[in-house]
């Protein structure tokens, strides 16, 4: 008996159609490419199903293959149990082969537990009361496996101070969030690095800073803001982010004298209970 077919994502179903229409239009992935201004890898990696386009790609697929504004359409409709500014950064986690997050006031959102996602997602429903905060923890915690599982990306974790000292949800919340961010850089799953108060002014002082490099396409840098938030994918603005991530991670402590001091506040707030 013929094994049941597997069920195909919404971006396969993307990628398939995209791979339908160039053909019916004659075209090969290079000729697209060049309509699109990208590497015929990356058309490829959209067919496959394995990274979505951004808007102005999707936009030029469009053109190239005159399909009349169709891949444009569906993309703003993919992955609606993330914020439309996330959805491709959740795409690209997929695919990455190095990490490096920084967080200035949060623990990233891949080393959260649910009690901490749920407090930083619910204290946006003062702007948005209707937010289904469950299902936006439970999207979060399904994003958790690429570090715990993954034994071929590399993460790194520079952390500002303030990161650990800011009480979210209350010392037995935070104390229970670093134990596990501890957790994982002793057992090798994350690089840890704490950048802490004595150090003063540095590269990152601006805000969050998302990098991911990636074997068989160009590096981006993801930024946040309130509401909103944006991929770069120009080389020379990557390259400034990642000169800015190098700069303040060679201010922060090491790893070992960062592990204890994530210890120790995690201590502290087992003491406050």
């Amino acid at each position: 008996m013929a094994a049941a077919p597997q069920p195909r994502s919404i971006r396969q179903k993307y990628g398939e159609e995209l791979r339908i229409r160039r053909m019916a239009a004659g075209l090969t992935q290079e000729a697209v490419s060049e309509g699109v201004v990208c590497s015929p890898t990356l058309i490829s990696h959209f067919e496959a199903g394995r990274r979505l386009p951004n808007p102005d790609d999707a936009q030029r697929l469009d053109r190239v293959l005159r399909t009349d504004g169709f891949f444009a359409r569906w993309l703003r409709d993919l992955d609606p149990k993330y914020a439309s500014h996330f959805a491709r950064v959740a795409e690209f986690e997929q695919q990455a082969r190095e990490m490096r997050h920084y967080g200035a006031s949060l623990i990233p959102g891949l080393l959260q537990t649910a009690a901490y996602a749920r407090e930083v997602l619910s204290a946006h429903t003062a702007l948005d009361p209707t937010a289904p905060v469950d299902e936006h923890v439970v999207s979060r915690m399904q994003r958790a496996p690429i570090i715990t599982e993954s034994t071929d990306t590399v993460f790194w974790v520079l952390l500002d101070e303030a990161a650990l000292r800011r009480k979210i949800g209350g010392p037995q919340v935070m104390a229970e969030q670093l134990h596990k961010v501890a957790d994982l850089a002793e057992a090798q799953r994350i690089r840890l690095h704490v950048l802490p108060f004595g150090v003063g002014a540095h590269a990152l002082l601006a805000g969050m800073l998302y990098l991911m490099s990636f074997d068989e396409a160009p590096s981006i840098a993801y930024v946040e803001g309130v509401g909103t938030g944006h991929v770069f994918d120009d080389p020379a603005m990557v390259n400034h982010c990642h000169l800015a991530y190098d700069l303040a991670l060679g201010d922060a402590l090491p790893h070992k004298e960062s592990l204890a001091l994530i210890r120790a506040v995690a201590k502290e707030y087992e003491r406050e209970q």
